[in-house]
């Protein structure tokens, strides 16, 4: 199994992208199971194969311990490892070609926190993996606010044990000047003048960025469906060398 998973900022577009994506997946004849780990999460567009509000709630994490939203969070995950043997039971119970996972939006806990690596590394096993994170389109048309972005993707990159791929989300909201000047940032061009007055550190740091910028991330609207196969090119080509996924024996739906 392939295990894929969907990060980003809160409101990046993650858990619209992986329904998008499980249904892309499903209409080319490829089986697909979903994980959901943001136990704060009130209503899903889709069915969870495997779901970490069965195991703890954030609310009541929050009522129970007076905490804050982002607090509840973190804490409903680190007692979510407590529960490791029933997770991994669960998802040992999984057969499909790709597991998608859908994450919670306090990206801290992939780029800061060892909880978020050590849930990871929980969730997929000895399977192969990759990150996808999604740079929000609409804040990435402010040259600051793509760097930043581009600084949380290489953080949470840092700290996890697969490989991560950036993808722009919410093209769709996007005019197509817009998308042609984040492309051109991506290559190297106009976005240090773009940025305006700021210290050496800083320049020195943006200008590193965009030169070990492999490529322009993927463009994907999961509202519109456009790009899912461009991202599964590039999913494809990190965790099967770019050959498409085949099964050792016959989908059941075909």
């Amino acid at each position: 199994m392939y295990y894929i998973f969907i990060l980003g900022t809160a409101g990046s577009g993650k858990t619209t992208l992986v329904k998008a994506f499980a249904d892309y997946l499903e209409d080319n004849d490829m089986d697909v199971a979903i994980v959901n780990i943001d136990p704060a999460v009130e209503s899903l567009p889709y069915v969870p194969d495997v779901d970490v509000r069965e195991h703890v709630d954030s609310h009541e994490v929050m009522r129970r311990f007076g905490l804050g939203p982002n607090s509840a969070l973190i804490t409903s995950i680190d007692l979510a490892l407590t529960k490791a043997k029933e997770i991994k039971d669960e998802m040992d119970q999984i057969r499909a070609n790709y597991v998608l996972v859908d994450t919670p939006g306090q990206i801290e806990l992939f780029a800061f926190r060892e909880t978020g690596r050590l849930m990871a590394s929980l969730i997929k096993g000895d399977n192969k993996a990759v990150g996808v994170f999604l740079l929000d389109g609409v804040l990435s048309k402010e040259a600051r606010s793509f760097v930043s972005l581009l600084l949380l993707s290489s953080a949470v990159r840092f700290r996890m044990d697969f490989p991560v791929l950036n993808a722009l989300s919410k093209v769709d909201l996007l005019s197509p000047a817009e998308l042609e000047r984040i492309k051109r940032w991506s290559e190297g061009e106009s976005l240090l003048d773009e940025l305006g007055k700021i210290d050496e550190y800083s320049f020195e740091l943006a200008k590193t960025l965009i030169e070990n910028l492999s490529s322009f991330p993927v463009p994907v609207s999961a509202t519109k469906f456009e790009g899912l196969d461009d991202l599964y090119g590039e999913v494809q080509n990190v965790l099967a060398g770019g050959e498409d996924f085949l099964t050792e024996e016959p989908n059941p739906r075909l």
